[in-house]
């Protein structure tokens, strides 16, 4: 069991995300760590141990961005370490997970033969690796559509891209994932505890779907039926 937390504000998340991170401590103190997207680019910065240490890190190092990922990780695939740490980020993507997935070996030797190599023991990684690939050929909605499709297990997922730096994705099959309401900021946590401090307008991602969080506004992804249904709502979650 891990916890995740995603924010997309008007002013800098990473103060949020620790805090928030804090409150999910009970869900996994191997490692922590946090990315965010500043001046375009992916700023990832994890650690072994509680978020603390990761915090201490911040103050040497801050990280600055107005949207973020953070995880704590209780250990399933790959020892504790810096290494296997979340998020996992390529130069385009960063991803946090709760959850397993199933056939992550098999994925794994699927994309080497296409060329990836992977850094970590993590199942997480390969998540990172195939929405790397897909974002070479898909929109965004098809890239993590198409990703989702090859998972199998049960998940809860916090994604930021650094070619769509206005908007964090929320995903999950099986594992929950809340989805916070606020004035110029919206979240996701695990759990809606890790939200309070910042909203109180709460509900949970349906299972199987995916969201897209701006700022202003959350798009819901159905899937249902093997094809998407767009279900645009504002914070208020009103039909815009």
């Amino acid at each position: 069991m891990c916890g995740i937390v995603g924010i997309v504000s008007n002013k800098s998340v990473s103060a949020n995300i620790i805090g928030a991170l804090k409150k999910l401590e009970y869900r996994g103190y191997d490692s922590a760590g946090i990315a965010t997207i500043n001046k375009g680019q992916i700023n990832e910065q994890k650690c072994s141990g509680r978020v603390d240490n990761l915090e201490k890190i911040l103050f040497q190092k801050p990280s600055s961005g107005n949207l973020g990922i953070g995880h704590v990780r209780w250990a399933t695939h790959g020892i504790p370490n810096k290494v296997n740490a979340h998020p996992h980020s390529s130069e385009v993507v960063s991803v946090v997970h709760n959850g397993i997935i199933e056939n992550s070996d098999k994925l794994r030797d699927e994309y080497i033969k296409k060329g990836y190599s992977f850094k970590s023991q993590t199942d997480t990684e390969v998540i990172t690796v195939i929405l790397t690939d897909f974002l070479k050929s898909e929109d965004l909605i098809n890239c993590i559509y198409k990703t989702l499709e090859k998972l199998e297990g049960s998940f809860a997922l916090g994604v930021i891209f650094k070619d769509f730096n206005n908007v964090v994705v929320g995903a999950r099959r099986g594992s929950p994932l809340a989805v916070g309401y606020g004035h110029n900021e919206n979240f996701i946590g695990s759990d809606s505890y890790a939200l309070k401090t910042m909203t109180n307008k709460i509900s949970y991602l349906d299972d199987g779907d995916f969201c897209l969080l701006y700022e202003e506004k959350v798009n819901f992804i159905i899937l249902k039926k093997e094809k998407l249904i767009k279900k645009f709502l504002n914070y208020h979650k009103t039909i815009m």
